[in-house]
């Protein structure tokens, strides 16, 4: 099993970008944890950020051909991007939305997600545990179809 971790706006910036939110990991200490997950559960995990939304879109659409499922931060562009739902719905593959951040304890604009209704689930809140959520998930659905 492959799955591709897609990270989108400003996530470079974590261990520096508002830790009351989003904890004092980096984006690197996130994707060696994903990996060392990885490893325990036989699971490829594959890893792709951008601050650009057409670069993102692009990252989907290779997973839905290169992967078996996609965890996805889509982050600010969660609450705005119609091209990067449909780019969701159009690859094929499971995807899980995730979050550091609860969105529904934040500001008004980030209680809607464009995403959620496009995904399979949605992990939120739990810090850098809601990427090991995503990857338990699909972990247990190894050898099922999509």
């Amino acid at each position: 099993m492959k799955i591709t971790v897609i990270n989108g706006p400003n996530l470079n910036m974590l261990g520096r970008r508002e830790p009351k939110y989003y904890g004092s990991m980096t984006l690197g200490d996130i994707e060696e944890m994903l990996r060392g997950l990885g490893r325990e559960l036989g699971v490829d995990v594959d890893f792709y950020q951008s601050n650009i939304e057409g670069e993102l879109v692009n990252a989907l659409q290779k997973a839905g051909t290169d992967c078996d499922g996609v965890i996805l931060n889509g982050g600010a562009y969660t609450h705005t991007s119609v091209a990067i739902r449909d780019a969701v719905a159009a690859i094929g593959v499971p995807v899980v939305e995730v979050h550091l951040s609860n969105p529904h304890t934040r500001e008004d604009f980030r209680k809607i997600s464009l995403l959620s209704d496009v995904c399979v689930g949605t992990i939120a809140g739990f810090r850098e545990e809601s990427y090991s959520l995503g990857l338990l998930w699909f972990a247990g659905r190894k050898g099922q179809a999509s």
